[in-house]
C-alpha cells in the first residue's frame, strides 16, 4: 500500500525537535546546508518519493498528507531549486530579461510589467544588463543561456543576426524593436511622433532638431524616419543631431551642437537626454522653453519633477513588459492562442504637454548663447 495511504490518520506533531536538525537515516544535517526532500520525509514521517509527489505534483496524493509535507516544508525553510528541477524535465520555471541599462528609469516599468506577468505563471524572471554595449550582450546571453526556458530583449543593442541565432536556442521576444520571425513588442511611433510634431510646429517652431540615441538602436532610426515624414508634410526643418548617450551626461554633452543647429526646438531620443540637456541649457543661461523649446520620449519618473516639466510621448512600459513575458510563456507551451494577444497591436503612444515647450518668442527665433 502506498505510504502516503498509511500514515495518513492521525495528525502527528510537527515540531521540530531534534529531528529538525537530521537527515535521512537520523543523520545530522550540517548547520546552513539547505534542507532536502529526506529531511522534509524525516520531519512529517513519510517516504521521500511521497514527499517528492507532493511537492512537485500536488494533488496525486491524499490532501491530508500533502498538507502535512508541505507544513514541514515551512518549517524547515525548503525551496525548490529550480536549477536542479530543469535536469529531468528541461524546463526551469525561468526567464531572462535582458535590458541595456538597468540605471534607466525606462526599464522600470518594463520589469515590474514583465516580472508581475512570470509570477503570474508561476515563473521565475532574472534580469541582466549590458550597459549599451552589444558585445557584453551577447556575452551575458551566452552566460544564461543554459539556465532559462526562454529570454525576453529589451532596448537590446545586438543586430537581427545574431538575434536569430539566439532565437534558434531558445525562444526569444523582443521589445521595441522588430526582427522578422520574431515576436515584436511594438509602439505606434507614428501616432506620438506626429502628436508632437503638431504640438511643436502649432507653437510656431519651423527649425526642430533630433538628438538620437544610441547608433544600434533599432527605435531611434524609426522615430527619425517618422519625423522625416511628419516634418516634409508640415513643411518644417529637421535636423539630426547623432552620436548621443542615452544618459543625462549624454544629453548635457549635446548642448554645444544643439546650438549650432540654430533650432528653436529640441526633441530628444529619451527623457533621460532632454532631462541633461535642459540641465546644461539653463546653466549657459538659455532659458527653457522662452529661448529652446525640449522634448522627450517615454514619460519616466521624473519627467514631471523637473522644472519646467517635461513635455513628453508617453509609452506603455508596463504594459510592454506584460505582454512580452505572455508572448514569450505562450511560445514555450507551444499554443499561439495563450497569450490572449496573436496579432500583437502597436501599444498605444500619448503626448503629455508639460511646462518646456512653448510658443517660439518673437525676440528668440532661434536659440543661441
Amino acid at each position: 500500500m502506498d505510504d502516503s495511504m498509511t500514515r495518513d490518520a492521525g495528525t502527528e506533531d510537527l515540531e521540530p525537535k531534534d529531528s529538525a536538525a537530521l537527515g535521512s537515516s537520523g543523520r545530522q544535517r550540517r548547520r546552513g546546508s539547505a534542507p532536502t526532500i529526506y529531511d522534509i520525509a524525516e520531519l512529517a514521517g513519510v517516504n521521500p518519493s511521497t514527499v517528492s509527489r507532493a511537492l512537485s505534483k500536488p494533488g496525486r496524493i491524499s490532501a491530508p498528507t500533502e498538507a502535512k509535507i508541505r507544513r514541514a516544508a515551512e518549517q524547515l525553510h525548503f525551496r525548490f531549486n529550480p536549477m536542479a528541477r530543469a535536469l529531468p524535465t528541461g524546463r526551469s520555471n525561468t526567464i531572462a530579461l535582458i535590458v541595456a541599462d538597468i540605471t534607466n528609469p525606462v526599464v522600470f516599468g518594463i520589469v515590474r510589467g514583465a516580472e508581475s506577468a512570470a509570477k503570474a505563471q508561476g515563473y521565475t524572471l532574472v534580469i541582466t544588463e549590458s550597459q549599451e554595449s552589444g558585445e557584453a550582450e551577447s556575452e551575458a546571453i551566452e552566460r544564461i543561456l543554459p539556465s532559462v526556458d526562454g529570454i525576453v530583449l529589451a532596448t537590446t543593442r545586438l543586430s537581427s543576426d545574431r538575434i536569430r541565432e539566439i532565437a534558434e536556442q531558445k525562444p526569444v521576444v523582443l521589445i521595441n524593436r522588430a526582427v522578422e520571425g520574431i515576436i515584436g513588442i511594438l509602439p505606434d511611433i507614428d501616432s506620438g511622433v506626429n502628436e508632437l510634431l503638431d504640438h511643436l510646429v502649432g507653437l510656431g517652431h519651423r527649425s526642430i532638431a533630433y538628438l538620437a540615441g544610441p547608433e544600434a538602436s533599432w527605435i531611434s532610426d524609426q522615430r527619425f524616419d517618422r519625423m522625416l515624414d511628419a516634418t516634409e508634410r508640415l513643411g518644417v526643418a529637421l535636423v539630426e543631431i547623432s552620436g548621443n548617450a542615452p544618459t543625462i551626461e549624454g544629453g548635457r554633452a549635446a548642448l554645444r551642437r544643439v546650438i549650432a543647429a540654430r533650432t528653436t526646438a529640441v526633441i530628444a531620443f529619451n527623457d533621460l537626454i532632454a532631462i541633461g540637456l535642459m540641465q546644461a541649457a539653463m546653466s549657459e543661461g538659455i532659458r527653457v522653453p522662452q529661448d529652446l523649446s525640449v522634448a522627450g520620449f517615454d514619460d519616466i519618473f521624473g519627467s514631471e519633477l523637473i522644472t519646467p516639466a517635461l513635455t513628453t510621448v508617453r509609452a506603455q512600459l508596463i504594459t510592454a513588459g506584460e505582454r512580452a513575458v505572455l508572448n514569450l510563456l505562450a511560445e514555450l507551451a507551444n499554443d499561439d492562442s495563450a497569450s490572449g494577444l496573436p496579432d500583437n497591436p502597436l501599444l498605444t503612444t500619448t503626448l503629455v504637454v508639460r511646462a518646456s515647450t512653448a510658443p517660439v518668442g518673437p525676440d528668440k527665433p532661434q536659440v543661441s548663447r
